[in-house]
């Protein structure tokens, strides 16, 4: 019986790079636009300064807006990741969090341009919060897009 598109999201959480991490999905909503993910702080992912890991704080981010998209755009089309940057505002001290969001009618408008143009490569950005909203990262992420061939 194939997995359903909740659980194969939730699997993510088994992946061993995640669990050394200590990172974690902690919400999807039932129209799989949005995915919140946390890392926790602990001994074995501080940097030498003791906080966050910098590689750390990026891995949460990389999947999640290639996955939203791959899920509500179909299977007739190939999304990757592109190009990504990660900003770094400040250290991260505690336990940290990102929302990765888009909303129907932006999934709508690049399967619209994707046809249109062959290949379409959006840019989005999601924010690392740490426990007390403070933003510690800024990530800044470009994916492919291309209708597959017949």
């Amino acid at each position: 019986m194939p997995l359903s598109a909740r659980r194969r999201f939730e699997l993510i959480n088994w992946y061993p790079p995640f669990i050394g991490a200590g990172i974690r999905v902690i919400g999807i909503d039932d129209a799989f636009t949005t995915v919140t993910v946390e890392m926790k702080l602990r001994w074995w992912n501080k940097n030498i300064f003791g906080t966050q890991f910098g590689g750390a704080l990026y891995m949460m981010c990389d999947p999640f807006f290639v996955a939203i998209l791959m899920q509500n755009i179909g299977r007739d089309y190939i999304v990757w990741d592109k190009a990504a940057s990660i900003k770094f505002l400040k250290p991260g001290r505690s336990d940290v969090r990102a929302v990765f969001h888009i909303p129907r009618a932006e999934i709508a408008r690049v399967k619209a341009e994707t046809d249109a143009r062959g290949k379409y490569e959006p840019e989005y950005e999601a924010d690392i919060i740490d426990k007390d909203g403070v933003v510690v990262a800024k990530v800044h992420k470009t994916i492919y897009v291309r209708r597959k061939k017949a």
